[in-house]
């Protein structure tokens, strides 16, 4: 107790302004109360780090690798900011980069500073830490040319003969591209296959395949490898084919994998990951599924199967698999409510939006929504409890996540995925009503006749669901009290109908200005606040939206079209304050950089056209405002979409759906 309150109190003082030193000197005085000593030596480094004190930090982070945290790539970013002398803005930013990342990957270093870096960890650490695969890797983010070849030639041999299956994804970490003076991972198809480390790679592989199937040993090699080093190889190759976007290539390749190895887990889950991302998601359920036969108890590609198969609209299926691991007793779907599981909730909701379930999908969002909102109450519960028992360090990072709570990934999917589903019901308002009886005033007698009939045949067949449902509730219910098992409670709206009744603008107004406060990093959320507003007749909210969005994304091609819709519904009408159409006429030419409409697109379209980077989303965008101003004509707006062909960044299945589905409105 006392070394945390001690650690406690560290903090605070090291939260106060300009008061690092103090906070410094009170870890030195406290260091024999605290018990902690791999905080104690984490939170000493970061101090001295900060008041450029580099020399002591040095001594500080190796005294962490020596106590065994050489795999801890946070420690290793702290040892490269103390050896460069990184200014505090640096020292804040690498601390809280996660994975593999370090100050290496982070920002460009020059020359000096690599070298700097690569005497430290291929001589003195290496020969410290000869089996650490941090300082092992870490000098392949900061060499170049032929020394990096050799380096992951190194690297790949030991990979492949050891058979690591994410030797790939480890490799990919190190096709970087830089963005605003900083590195960012390369993504993009195009961006990975125009990098030149992605050639080096490839060539390696290619060179390991033909060496090891001839002579069943690497190129220059002085002992045989195993059978299943070549197997290895080939899913190294089908893994680059997939991040190149070549995925006839990737599925051929891997396909002799499963050829030579039927029985390897890892095989189906690449192919499956080749599938969905070469737009065949039920070959790629069924794929992981044939996988999962082979180890019925690994939860992982159990977990996978269930997600391709809600995504491939499979929803009883993935029930069954995911059901395999829960309890055997009761509803599975309601236990994995119980135990929070949004990831599946998540995906049954965007599932049974596709096939237009609208009242079971909003209940399966609101679920998710429950889940936050628990975690925000219990909060409360920790108070006491820590407290009491003095883990008060804990209970502050608690109180740090409950603050960005609504602003994490899942709440502001569920919220979106609520906030687009109450639109569409708004703007289709005949969703919603196929249960009423139509006007039979203006039908025929005949027509009248078949239509009283056709709603005497849904009544009857809604009666009978819900009496099947009620059955076998009941049956439920005695079977688990036979077992003795405590029953579950009983669902009065499982189809979500009382979801259905609600204001759908009042809702996802609700939702939106929760994320506009919470998650305002996101474009989505202001891209939803546009789309609220702009119904709500709201323009100088939606206005702002704009402007938000813009300086989070300026070449968003949904952003881009909103613009564009933005100078329809900007108009003197919508409006009635005065003011408000003062403010928005006076903001309108910065919105469209003081331009005419017809010249911001023309402007854009220039600028897609000589900038060969341009992502198709957005090509799609101007494409279509370059027609609906009038601002050119439609064979300019064809040719700006199919103008870098396939190869174009952007490029995947949907994007290419939408550019077809684009063309075709051109005609």
């Amino acid at each position: 107790e006392s070394s945390e309150l001690a650690m406690y109190k560290n903090r605070l003082l090291s939260e106060m302004p300009d008061n690092l030193q103090v906070a410094l000197d009170h870890l030195d005085e406290c260091k024999k109360v605290v018990v902690d000593e791999t905080a104690w030596l984490m939170t000493k480094g970061t101090y001295q780090l900060r008041l450029g004190r580099y020399e002591d930090a040095q001594q500080t982070f190796m005294s962490l690798l020596k106590r065994g945290l050489t795999e801890d790539y946070r420690v290793h970013s702290g040892y490269m900011c103390a050896l460069l002398e990184a200014d505090d803005e640096t020292c804040q930013a690498a601390a809280k980069l996660k994975g593999t990342r370090t100050l290496a990957t982070m920002k460009p270093l020059t020359g000096d500073q690599r070298q700097a870096l690569l005497n430290i960890y291929q001589g003195s650490l290496a020969e410290r830490f000869p089996r650490s695969a941090a300082v092992r890797r870490i000098p392949l983010t900061l060499l170049e040319g032929e020394e990096l070849k050799a380096a992951i030639n190194v690297y790949c041999r030991k990979g492949l003969s050891k058979g690591v299956p994410s030797l790939g994804c480890d490799l990919s970490a190190l096709l970087l591209v830089e963005e605003d003076g900083k590195y960012a991972p390369a993504t993009d198809p195009s961006d990975v296959r125009a990098h030149p480390t992605t050639a080096m790679i490839t060539n390696l592989v290619e060179s390991y395949i033909t060496s090891l199937s001839s002579e069943s040993k690497f190129p220059n090699g002085e002992s045989s490898e195993s059978p299943s080093t070549i197997m290895w190889a080939w899913y190294l190759r089908a893994y680059l084919h997939e991040i190149c976007g070549e995925y006839s290539a990737g599925l051929a390749m891997v396909d002799k994998c499963i050829e030579h190895t039927p029985t390897g887990v890892d095989l189906y889950e690449l192919k499956g990951q080749i599938l969905k991302a070469s737009g065949d998601i039920e070959a790629a359920a069924e794929c992981l599924d044939a996988g999962r036969d082979l180890d019925k108890q690994d939860r992982y590609i159990n977990n996978q199967t269930t997600k391709y198969m809600l995504q491939a609209n499979k929803e009883d299926v993935a029930l069954e698999r995911i059901a395999l691991f829960v309890k055997h007793e009761g509803n599975p779907e309601q236990m994995l409510s119980d135990m929070q599981c949004s990831w599946y909730e998540l995906e049954l909701a965007e599932c049974l939006r596709r096939k237009s379930e609208w009242g079971k999908s909003l209940k399966n969002f609101t679920s998710v929504v429950k889940h936050f909102e628990d975690w925000h109450e219990d909060q409360f519960d920790f108070h006491s409890y820590c407290i009491r028992k003095g883990t008060l360090r804990a209970y502050a990072d608690v109180l740090r996540f409950e603050d960005e709570l609504w602003g994490l990934d899942n709440f502001a999917r569920a919220a979106e995925g609520m906030s687009r589903l109450y639109i569409h019901l708004y703007d289709n308002p005949s969703l919603t009503k196929e249960d009423e009886e139509p006007d039979y005033s203006a039908m025929t007698a005949a027509e009248r006749k078949r239509a009283k009939a056709i709603a005497r045949k849904k009544k009857k067949a809604a009666e009978k669901k819900k009496e099947e449902e009620m059955a076998a509730a009941e049956a439920a219910a005695k079977a688990n009290q036979k077992k003795g098992t405590k029953p579950a409670a009983v669902d009065e709206d499982p189809n979500g109908e009382a979801l259905l009744k609600q204001d759908p603008l009042e809702e996802a107004k609700k939702f939106s200005a929760i994320l506009s406060r919470h998650a305002p990093f996101r474009l989505s959320t202001w891209l939803l606040q546009y789309d609220v507003a702009i119904r709500r007749k709201k323009t100088l909210l939606a206005m702002q939206a704009l402007f938000k969005g813009r300086a989070l994304d300026p070449k968003n091609g949904e952003l881009f079209t909103r613009i564009v819709d933005f100078a329809d519904k900007a108009s003197p009408e919508d409006d009635s304050h005065d003011a408000v159409q003062e403010i928005i006429q006076g903001e309108l030419p910065n919105l469209y950089d003081g331009k005419e409409l017809s010249q911001y697109v023309q402007d854009a379209a220039a600028g897609a056209e000589s900038d060969a980077s341009t992502n198709l989303t957005l090509r799609i965008a101007i494409a279509k405002a370059i027609v609906k101003t009038k601002s050119g004509s439609t064979s300019d707006a064809a040719n700006l979409i199919v103008d870098q062909g396939i190869d174009g960044r952007g490029v995947s299945v949907e994007t290419a759906k939408a550019a077809l589905a684009c063309l075709k409105e051109f005609g």
